[in-house]
This record gives C-alpha cells, sequence and structure tokens, in this order.
C-alpha cells in the first residue's frame, strides 16, 4: 500500500508552488521560445547531465559553442576535460557528441515543431532509439528543454519527492523503461490530483532538492 501523506506536507507542497509559480512559469516560457537553431547545442547539453551537474554541463556547452562544435571539426574530449567544470566519463560522453553532430541533419527535421506529425511521446521514443546517450531521462529533458511538456524526467530529486509524498513506496533500483513509463505515469496522476501541472511540479520539485529552478 502506498503511504498516506499527511495533509500538511500537502499544503506544504501547495504553498511551495505559489511562492514559486511565477519564476517556474517564466522557465517554461523560455523553454517554448528556443529556436531551432538552438536545438543543437540543447541536445549536447543533456548529453553531458548524466551523473555530472546541470551547472557543469552548461559550463562545458559554452566552451564547446565557443569552440564551435556544431561545425569544426574538433575533438570534443579535451574540452570536457577542464579544472573550472567537472564532467564524468568525459571520453564517453564526446564520443556521443561526435555521434550526434554527424547526425545532427537527420536528426533536426524530428524536432521541428509538428513537421514530422509526431506527439512529444513519439518523439521521445525515436531519440531513445536513436541518439547514442540519451535515455528516457535524456530524452525526456532535452525535449522539455526545447518546449514540450507532460514528459517526466526522472532525476534523483524528482524520485526522492516521489517517494516523501507517497507517490512511490520507494526509489526504484533501476529505471528500465517499462518502469520508467510507469512511475511517469504515477507522477502525472499525482500532478492531477494535486492540481499542479506536471511540468510545473518538476521544477517545483527541481528547486526543493537544489534550491535553483535551471533548465
Amino acid at each position: 500500500m502506498k503511504r498516506a501523506i499527511d495533509k500538511s506536507t500537502l499544503t506544504e507542497l501547495r504553498e511551495a508552488h505559489r511562492t514559486k509559480a511565477a519564476e517556474i512559469a517564466n522557465r517554461l516560457r523560455e523553454f517554448s521560445d528556443v529556436p531551432p537553431e538552438e536545438y543543437f547545442y540543447e541536445v549536447v547539453y543533456c548529453l553531458l547531465t548524466p551523473q555530472s551537474s546541470a551547472v557543469n554541463a552548461g559550463r562545458a556547452v559554452e566552451v564547446l559553442r565557443a569552440h564551435d562544435l556544431r561545425n569544426a571539426p574538433i575533438d570534443p574530449a579535451p574540452l570536457l576535460h577542464q579544472k573550472e567544470f567537472y564532467i564524468r566519463f568525459h571520453r564517453t560522453k564526446a564520443k556521443h557528441l561526435l555521434a550526434v553532430r554527424d547526425q545532427y541533419a537527420e536528426l533536426h527535421p524530428h524536432l521541428l515543431n509538428g513537421s514530422m506529425g509526431s506527439t512529444s511521446m513519439e518523439l521521445r521514443l525515436w531519440l531513445v532509439k536513436n541518439v547514442r546517450g540519451l535515455g528516457w531521462k535524456e530524452a525526456s529533458h532535452f525535449l522539455r528543454n526545447i518546449g514540450h511538456r507532460n514528459l517526466a524526467i526522472l532525476d534523483r530529486h524528482i524520485l526522492r519527492n516521489l517517494v516523501r509524498f507517497g507517490v512511490l513506496r520507494g526509489l526504484p533500483k533501476t529505471l528500465t523503461a517499462k518502469r520508467y513509463l510507469a512511475i511517469e505515469e504515477k507522477f502525472r496522476q499525482f500532478a492531477v490530483k494535486i492540481a499542479i501541472p506536471m511540468d510545473e511540479l518538476d521544477l517545483l520539485f527541481w528547486w526543493m532538492g537544489t534550491g535553483q529552478i535551471l533548465k
């Protein structure tokens, strides 16, 4: 059985949402306003985030952008291994960056709004199957960052809060595709139940875990 949540805990959550609602709404608008010419560096960012901090991934993207990763024949591995920021598994991630650069001409048309007739969930599945280094979490993260909605980004901050608020009984040991989608649906139902849109709740949970509302 799921653990019953104290009403005061839910009240605290709703109050936190009221406090951060304007900032969260502004961040979601920023995602929707990302121009298509920036999609490449958004996918680069999401390829760098696994087991690395969002702040460090953002710093790494700026370095890669300055060296024109999109167009220049550079090796990104040395650029990801710097004292100023720490990117775990930088060699493996560098290979993923080179792979996505090589296939970006194929990838980009799939990302243009509605151009391929795909729903957000269909597009996510295509990304997971076709882009090296993008798992379910990373593909969801990327699509959210370019304006898609109602896709759960099941990182540790989200999962811990789903346990805290009784949506899950415990943290999953692994996240298979089936388990990911099942947890996402539970998250979606919880969001409906408490009348906070899932995308807003995602950013709220992130703020509760980090004190920041980042992309």
